[in-house]
């Protein structure tokens, strides 16, 4: 299944290649302070693939925090965040915010508070590897 998605003025674009159906599209709703102030509501299947390209890098702002391993694309025009990167091992890694799909009806899928305090910063990095999507490309970055 193919997913489009996009920033709302539409300078972040991505394309997210989701095995299957989608039916099985998990929203993992973070309750951290950025999370809940930015509407993060994050999906990952370790067997997608994620290519995104940014149109005009100026209005992107990659916002650390917190242990400082993932970049949150924060577009400076609009203030969306469609997707995190996280760069372990040489690797790239990534997770996409649901709120950013194009034309899917988000109300039929599961969504489950989560919870990462008191997560070391090696089990981080150890579950992003797992569980977040590895292959993915960014254009314009």
């Amino acid at each position: 299944m193919q997913i489009e998605g996009k920033c709302h003025c539409g300078n972040i674009r991505y394309v997210l290649d989701w095995p299957g159906d989608g039916t099985d599209i998990k929203i993992r709703a973070c309750g951290c302070a950025f999370c809940t102030k930015h509407g993060g509501n994050w999906t990952s299947n370790r067997d997608s693939e994620l290519v995104a390209e940014i149109r005009d890098a100026a209005l992107v702002s990659k916002y650390r925090f917190g242990t400082g391993t993932a970049d949150f694309y924060v577009c400076a025009r609009c203030g969306a965040v469609p997707f995190v990167a996280s760069l372990i091992d040489d690797h790239l890694y990534a997770v996409v915010n649901v709120n950013t799909f194009e034309g899917i009806d988000l109300s039929s899928l599961a969504r489950a508070a989560t919870n990462f305090d008191g997560e070391g910063t090696g089990e981080r990095l150890e579950r992003r590897k797992r569980n977040w999507i590895q292959t993915v490309r960014i254009s314009g970055a």
